[in-house]
């Protein structure tokens, strides 16, 4: 493989060429935007920096956050003391720091737009702004809004979801997650260093109704919409039928990251799965004992194995999460009611917050536990009520 050319800078592209540039492959990073802000929180979970321990160990501005406040409607508030931090950037300090660990490990960077791709006997010819590049094997990592049709995920209206919010110039030292009536969705607050980002994703509803729900929930808090920053972003969702035929390889290249549709259709957290797809889609092109035209086969036998699986089964559930009910109340009540008076379940959130407990391995631990908790949670109501008897 003498050059391999990647289209686009995000995480996803920046760590897939920074393995290949390391190991001694010609790599080219072709983006028109390079680093740039987006409206998602920017946190890294336990298990994207305990695999990739340099986003911790390093000079970039960051915060460790160890506490989250979790509200639900009927269900009040509560605040939960994280036993594995969460690590928040700006996503433009996140995705400069990783374009520079890219560039000090030999890769060539373009600021340029790719206008499009055409396949060659041997290799692709890729049109830019700039003019005519030759590569042996592409990279994609543009995003969601992948404008190449021939590659990459292809998306329908059911396979997307809305994130926005503000950058509001302030600070507080937790997480809040407010999960509201009849959203498949969320608001979050995630302090970064210097502001706020005050944001909410939700699928099945417009912009401009998520905008307005944000909105009203910033109100309700006294968060300031002045001298804030709006940022507008779409996140990929697969529905369920689109897992099965989600196109993630193909004939001389790899789709990463959103471009690849993996992100996680509850939390819509992407990071990971964008820096993972980028190292191992990198590792499938090193690997010199895969063929050519095996690699897309490879490399979407590798995913699938550590987490296409995972993701596909999160989207069969994800309305439930968000939309059901449990014991004649909704989900995210009894779950925060749940946390409230059952240490076991409590463990099963610290889980899903550090990345470690994965969707399709939940309701086995959730179906183990639950005499468990309940017994835990009754015990505790009648603790609370002979205690409040007392007094």
């Amino acid at each position: 493989m003498k050059q391999v050319v990647v289209l686009g800078g995000g995480p996803a592209g920046a760590m897939a060429a920074e393995r290949l540039a390391a190991a001694g492959v010609r790599t080219i990073i072709v983006d028109e935007k390079l680093a740039w802000e987006k409206p998602c929180g920017g946190g890294l979970t336990y298990k994207a920096y305990s695999k990739y321990p340099f986003l911790v160990e390093n000079e970039t501005p960051k915060k460790f956050v160890t506490h989250t406040i979790l509200n639900a409607p009927g269900a009040g508030g509560v605040k939960m003391k994280l036993t594995r931090p969460l690590v928040i950037y700006s996503r433009f300090d996140l995705n400069r720091m990783l374009l520079e660990r890219a560039e000090r490990a030999g890769a060539q960077v373009e600021k340029t737009r790719v206008l499009g791709l055409d396949r060659k006997e041997r290799g692709w010819s890729i049109r830019t702004r700039a003019g005519v590049m030759d590569a042996d094997y592409c990279i994609v990592a543009t995003g969601a809004r992948n404008p190449l049709r021939n590659v990459g995920t292809e998306y329908t209206a059911q396979d997307t979801m809305y994130a926005l919010g503000y950058y509001v110039p302030t600070d507080q030292a937790h997480i809040d997650i407010q999960f509201l009536k009849n959203l498949e969705g969320y608001i979050w607050v995630f302090p970064r260093c210097g502001h706020l980002s005050v944001g909410i994703c939700g699928k099945g509803e417009s912009a401009q109704t998520l905008r307005a729900r944000l909105e009203a929930y910033m109100r309700e808090k006294c968060i300031s919409t002045k001298d804030a920053t709006f940022y507008a972003h779409m996140l990929p969702a697969l529905d369920v039928p689109s897992w099965k035929t989600n196109r993630v390889a193909g004939d001389g290249w790899l789709a990463v990251g959103d471009a690849g549709g993996l992100v996680d259709p509850i939390t819509g957290e992407g990071l990971y799965y964008a820096m993972r797809s980028g190292d191992l889609a990198s590792r499938v092109v090193l690997d010199e004992s895969v063929a050519p035209g095996m690699k897309a086969d490879a490399y979407r036998g590798v995913i699938e194995g550590e987490f296409m699986h995972d993701l596909a089964f999160a989207s069969r559930i994800a309305r439930r999460v968000f939309l059901g009910e449990f014991l004649f109340g909704s989900v995210p009540a009894r779950m925060v009611q749940f946390m409230r008076r059952s240490p076991r379940f409590l463990d099963v959130v610290q889980d899903l917050f550090a990345g470690t407990q994965n969707y399709l391995d939940l309701k086995p631990r959730l179906m183990k536990n639950l005499t468990g908790s309940l017994f835990e949670v009754s015990t505790n109501v009648c603790r609370g009520k002979m205690v409040a008897g007392e007094a």
